[in-house]
């Protein structure tokens, strides 16, 4: 019976869809939703005429904590919508503060997008309608009326890993009518994302193009590459074609990503114009991709000048076995009696990786090493890394 409530429910929301659609073209009135109003706030609305319980989720509300297997982390809360006219139901929030939003409904336990909202965003596995209120740091992450930069989708041959495979690479604008040399900013997801991470919840297209502008950042090349070596691109993109996205994937971090990590920037400095040295080469990740950003600098101790840790995840892991991961010690010492420019390590004050980040800092103070320290609230989420994004670009190439 209750599955054939829901079917009931899908059904006529689906015909509340087709109507509204239908008379949109002959003038009738549509739903709206979200509806950011003068003061910030923000309204939902759903039509669903026989649902019993209408919910909205999303990183606007208050998080709620949820114990996994992989520790505790932070979740988006909900809050109910409250049954109108028509089948219509709504819930308004207080004034938001500035930022690129998430969320989704749940309707009688079932999750579904906003079927008004057409911008959706993919994480993982998890499709989520976005909205930005602006006025502040997501101006960063708006298309402003300025010079923009290319985003390119390239395939690399990489001999280490026996495939060609697909990367993200931004050039600043202008880039392709001048004859000058740029640094590049190598930039790593995290678990479960892959090429099209950053450049899509990330924001960084955006970011780099609103702070080149301002003058405040350098221009530069950003190289998004797939952290996930098993695979040639992201799913639905590659040779395997559509298949559901995992969180994580065989060989991750087993030390394969890191140690061939070099065909990434000989293919880049081999097709793009940069300056292929130490001082002009930055590497940045999130999560993994921090966890990455740490060993491809230390194995490699004369590459970079700057690196960035994002919530990294420094922790001991059991296929972590690969040469890359020896001699762990001695490498970050040679990185460190190399010199660098830049150390940068940013984490949210609820991360799960909190502590092993705090242990790790511990392990850099006892041995000398210099780093930039950046403790801001909240977890392991998207709005922490692109505001560490923004953080760490403006300090790069100086």
């Amino acid at each position: 019976m209750k599955n054939n409530k829901l079917l009931l429910i899908l059904f006529t929301t689906l015909i509340g869809f087709g109507s509204y659609a239908q008379q949109s073209l002959f003038g009738g009135q549509q739903i709206v939703s979200p509806e950011i109003l003068p003061d910030n706030s923000v309204t939902f609305r759903f039509m669903t005429p026989n649902a019993d319980t209408v919910k909205v989720t999303g990183d606007f509300l208050p998080t709620v904590k949820i114990k996994t297997e992989r520790g505790e982390f932070d979740a988006p809360g909900s809050a109910l919508l409250t049954k109108g006219e028509n089948g219509v139901w709504s819930y308004k929030t207080g004034p938001l503060s500035s930022e690129l939003y998430n969320y989704s409904f749940i309707v009688d336990g079932l999750r579904t997008i906003d079927p008004s909202n057409p911008f959706i965003i993919r994480d993982v596995a998890s499709l989520t309608n976005l909205f930005i209120i602006g006025g502040g740091q997501a101006d960063l992450y708006k298309v402003m009326d300025i010079p923009h930069g290319t985003v390119t989708r390239r395939w690399y041959d990489s001999p280490g890993l026996k495939m060609d495979r697909r990367l993200t690479i931004y050039t600043p604008p202008g880039y392709e009518k001048s004859t000058e040399k740029y640094p590049v900013l190598y930039l790593l997801h995290g678990a479960g994302g892959d090429e099209e991470a950053w450049i899509a919840l990330g924001r960084t297209a955006q970011i780099m193009d609103n702070m080149i502008a301002q003058g405040k950042v350098k221009p530069m090349i950003v190289v998004m590459p797939n952290g996930n070596v098993i695979q040639d691109a992201a799913p639905g993109e590659g040779s395997e074609g559509f298949y559901k996205p995992q969180f994580m994937v065989p060989k991750t971090m087993d030390g394969t990503y890191e140690a061939n990590f070099m065909d990434i920037i000989k293919f880049t400095e081999a097709n793009y114009r940069v300056k292929a040295d130490k001082a002009n080469r930055a590497i940045a990740g999130l999560s993994m991709g921090g966890f990455h950003s740490l060993h491809i600098s230390r194995y490699f101790p004369n590459t970079f000048d700057y690196v960035g840790l994002f919530s990294a995840a420094i922790m001991s892991r059991d296929d972590a076995t690969g040469k890359v991961y020896s001699d762990f010690d001695g490498t970050l010492k040679k990185q460190k009696d190399n010199g660098y420019k830049l150390y940068w390590i940013g984490i949210g004050k609820t991360d799960f990786l909190y502590k092993a980040n705090e242990e790790y800092r511990a392990k850099l103070d006892g041995m000398g090493m210099k780093y930039q320290y950046v403790e801001s609230e909240g977890g392991h989420i998207w709005r922490n890394w692109r505001v560490y994004l923004s953080q760490f670009a403006p300090v790069l190439f100086k």
